[in-house]
């Protein structure tokens, strides 16, 4: 899948539970709806480009809610061999 793409489609999903107020709740509920809605194959993506970027914030304009969401929630070893 195009990476671009794929950060478009998360970016768009933080955007939304991005008016939460409580940010854990908000990264739990991004990375509820990543597992239910997207694929094995996106999420490995996304977890990649995630990892790329590391803690200095280069997740190809990844939005921060996302990456986040992804390093607390999808980063967990079950989740991960999906």
């Amino acid at each position: 899948m195009d990476l671009d793409n794929l950060v478009r489609m998360a970016n768009r999903i933080g955007d939304y539970f991005a008016a939460y107020p409580d940010q854990a709740e908000a990264q739990a509920a991004i990375a509820k709806h990543i597992q239910m809605f997207w694929t094995p194959q996106m999420r490995r993506e996304l977890l990649a480009c995630v990892a790329r970027g590391g803690d200095a914030g280069e997740t190809h304009g990844l939005h921060t809610l996302v990456a986040d969401a992804a390093r607390k929630h999808l980063a967990q070893p079950t989740t991960a061999r999906e």
